[in-house]
């Protein structure tokens, strides 16, 4: 691909912070590095993935407002992290991790642990305990 058939289509998602670095031929023929804010299919299928991801947060969010889960698992999808990730940060073992998943365990952890988990998602601590403030939390889709 020559450097001026560098696609820009730009479809508002980065709104223009992020431009992909793609080899392209210059004039001469010469290999160079060119920059794209993207093309139509790639964005399409970029779209659809921060869709899913955000209906998985969200799916996540109503189990915790039902008591389902406790609210290390909202946090843990919008950071976009998974078990063995989140339990590597906190210096845990997966599987104790995966227990304050749960209500009633997570509703028994102490303060330091709950701090550690806040600094991790970089949220207060409060709003790791608050039920209420994440009721009226919405999904940011940055």
């Amino acid at each position: 691909m020559k450097a001026k058939e560098v696609p820009q289509d730009d479809a508002d998602m980065m709104r223009g912070k992020w431009k992909d670095p793609i080899y392209t031929l210059d004039e001469d023929g010469n290999y160079t590095t060119s920059y794209s804010l993207g093309w139509e299919v790639k964005n399409a299928v970029m779209q659809q993935a921060w869709d899913n991801i955000n209906e998985k947060v969200e799916e996540t969010k109503r189990k915790v407002i039902n008591g389902k889960l406790s609210p290390v698992a909202y946090y843990m999808e919008k950071n976009i992290m998974d078990v063995s990730l989140l339990a590597k940060y906190m210096g845990l073992w997966r599987w104790t991790v995966k227990k304050h998943l749960k209500p009633k365990h997570f509703n028994k952890l102490p303060q330091e642990i709950i701090e550690q988990y806040a600094d991790i998602f970089n949220i207060a601590p409060e709003l790791l305990t608050s039920i209420e403030a994440l009721k009226t939390t919405e999904n940011d889709k940055e």
